[in-house]
């Protein structure tokens, strides 16, 4: 027989109210203070991370805590290369907007990790995902946004590094070749915050309307 189920826990109009608060508030970090994490942060907000859901339950989210200066540093040259080729290719006002923004917190941010999905797991057994195998990057970054709300209930900030090379972080990290790359976070305490994104504020983009996304069939 198998556990008899258990009763749903109640979320009222306080907690929606909350959650709301903390979507608004979640943002991309740009800027972090220097100061230390709690002992443990990270590897608990994983256990967090894990809680998220996955295709087949394979749980492929593969964390690597990126502590390393000399792997730091493989990082950051990756950076400042990639970063430079996209600098050339905006013009006008925008090459000037676009070197204005800071896009790493490479600097200050006191815990940096990446996120691998890893494509050769065995468990989960294949389920969902022999017709879409994306869905396991797709699960790596369910996993990656779990952790992203979770830290941000506790004050801390993640910045997504989207500007590298995939090929040369997974080299510089020493990773095995089945790991897809899915993101390299820079994770700490925000030196600012504000509940409009970074780049909206600077003139970058505009958030869409909600209605604007929604097409019906």
């Amino acid at each position: 027989m198998g556990q008899p189920p258990t009763s749903e826990p109640g979320f009222d109009a306080s907690f929606r109210a909350r959650l709301h608060d903390l979507l608004v508030w979640r943002r991309d970090v740009r800027r972090f203070r220097r100061d230390a994490l709690p002992e443990g942060a990270l590897r608990r907000l994983v256990g967090l991370a894990c809680l998220a859901p996955s295709v087949g339950l394979s749980e492929p989210w593969r964390f690597v805590d990126v502590a390393q200066p000399a792997r730091r540093e493989a990082v950051r040259a990756s950076f400042e290369a990639c970063n430079a080729a996209a600098l050339q290719s905006q013009s006008g006002d925008r090459a000037a907007l676009y070197a204005r923004l800071k896009l790493a917190g490479l600097d200050d941010a006191p815990c940096q990790f990446a996120v691998f999905a890893d494509h050769a797991t065995a468990q989960g057994h294949g389920l969902g995902r022999m017709t879409m195998p994306a869905t396991i990057d797709y699960s790596a970054v369910m996993a990656v946004y779990t952790l992203w709300l979770a830290a941000r209930a506790e004050g801390i900030g993640l910045g997504w590094v989207s500007i590298l090379d995939p090929v040369a972080v997974a080299a510089a990290l020493d990773v095995p070749p089945a790991w897809t790359f899915i993101g390299y976070f820079c994770m700490g305490y925000p030196s600012e915050c504000d509940d409009v994104p970074a780049l909206q504020r600077e003139g970058w983009e505009r958030r869409r309307a909600p209605a604007s996304v929604l097409i019906e069939r």
